[in-house]
């Protein structure tokens, strides 16, 4: 590939990281606005501020060091003998790119976790949940050494050994997001079109249509993550580009889910519970021969402890 690829790959990865910071600014406003408005000082509403912080804090620290190398190389230092690609090559591992490497990885390990607990709420069943937590495992350790490597000097997260390590640890994230996206897109489906054939409850499409799959499984995280890894094993320098979609849905497809979930639109623990105890009632109640109807209702958004909403097998 050539240097002007990566070039162009750099430039636009900072203009896109710069438009979906935006719209991450705009989300995190709105989960503030509705936590701000509610009166009641629950856990829950402590923890969705606190993590959403978080989420804003550390996206703000990867593309603010995205944006500062990049100027540092293509300004700055734009008379570096031998070029961007030289100057990119010798300060690879300085140290506010290992800052903002740190940050994106920690990044993913809140994300990851939240995607396995939104398995668990849909699953209601900690065995659906072992796997991606090995999977978060595995990424916790490779992604530490990953650090270390790439931040080491002479290091680069684009060659070497940092760059044999990046893809393991890619592999192994990347692997759990799309198992999580897949869990979470099975159960919707799979509760949705049990609601569909019995009653169409009236608010069931809140929470069983196209939005409610993309937004709960979290896909344009994975799918993102899907175009990254590919173009990094390959060692193309498109993959840049792609890397920035994937940071920045790191950080978009949490928040997201957690405007949801305080807006009462996401499935919580409750509302599994009942609805798959609806379903289930619903076979037995067929093999009689009597007709069954379900009803999804949605509940207050302040209540962030409780269902968000009720379901009822009549």
């Amino acid at each position: 590939m050539s240097d002007a690829l990566f070039q162009h790959s750099y430039y636009l990865a900072i203009n896109f990281n710069d438009i979906l910071y935006g719209v991450e600014l705009v989300l995190y406003c709105m989960t503030m606005q509705i936590l701000l408005q509610d009166t009641k000082r629950t856990t829950s509403r402590t923890f969705f501020m606190f993590f959403s912080t978080v989420l804003l804090f550390l996206i703000t620290i990867y593309m603010s060091t995205e944006a500062v190398f990049g100027e540092e190389m293509w300004i700055v230092n734009a008379d570096y003998p031998g070029g961007s690609a030289a100057w990119f090559a010798a300060n690879a591992s300085v140290w506010y790119q290992t800052m903002g490497t740190t940050a994106s990885v920690i990044l993913n390990l809140f994300s990851d976790a939240l995607l396995i607990y939104r398995c668990y709420i849909l699953w209601t069943d900690y065995r659906v949940i072992v796997f991606p937590s090995l999977l978060y495992l595995a990424s916790l350790g490779l992604g530490i050494v990953e650090l270390f490597i790439s931040g080491s000097p002479n290091g680069d997260f684009f060659a070497g050994e940092a760059a044999k390590l990046g893809t393991a640890y890619y592999t192994s994230t990347i692997t759990l997001n799309i198992t999580a996206t897949c869990i979470i897109c099975g159960r919707i489906i799979y509760l949705g079109r049990g609601i569909e054939s019995t009653a169409r409850g009236r608010h069931a499409a809140r929470y069983t249509g196209t939005m409610s799959i993309v937004v709960e499984s979290a896909l344009p995280y994975s799918l993102s993550g899907i175009a990254f890894l590919v173009s990094y094993g390959m060692g193309s320098q498109i993959s840049i580009l792609f890397g920035a979609f994937y940071g920045m849905f790191t950080c978009i497809s949490p928040q997201m889910i957690i405007l949801r979930v305080i807006k009462g639109h996401a499935w919580t623990k409750d509302k599994t519970a009942e609805t798959a105890l609806a379903l289930q009632s619903i076979g037995t109640s067929h093999d009689q021969g009597a007709a069954t109807n379900i009803d999804i209702e949605v509940g207050s958004r302040s209540d962030m402890k409780s269902d968000g909403g009720s379901v009822r097998g009549t």
